[in-house]
């Protein structure tokens, strides 16, 4: 019974802390310059997508989630578009990141 009271008191614990990180995830709307990494910043020995936004006056590069990026690559690759990224944001091995839920060129 302790053991079951405990492992339930655990997993309540665990369940309050995702609840709380996922409360924190905003969707964000970034607005730029949609380019490649590699040929357009050289910033990367592989291509990816990425979204370069002016912040308080200086370029802020976000990179697109694998999936995100590569299903968009193929417009930006050999010549940036200004456009709209909606997302989530996070920062890894710093850099940041966004998981894109939509992504709009400018014609």
């Amino acid at each position: 019974m302790r053991a079951a009271l405990s492992a339930f008191l655990g997993l309540a614990v665990v369940l309050a802390l995702v609840a709380t990180v996922r409360a924190d995830e905003k969707e964000v709307t970034l607005k730029g310059k949609i380019t490649c990494a590699k040929c357009d910043l050289q910033e990367s020995k592989t291509c990816h997508t990425v979204i370069v936004v002016s912040k308080d006056g200086k370029d802020v590069v976000y990179y697109l989630d694998d999936k995100s990026a590569k299903a968009n690559h193929k417009p930006i690759c050999q010549g940036a578009k200004e456009g709209i990224v909606k997302g989530t944001v996070s920062e890894k091995d710093g850099k940041h990141w966004i998981k894109a839920t939509k992504v709009t060129f400018n014609d």
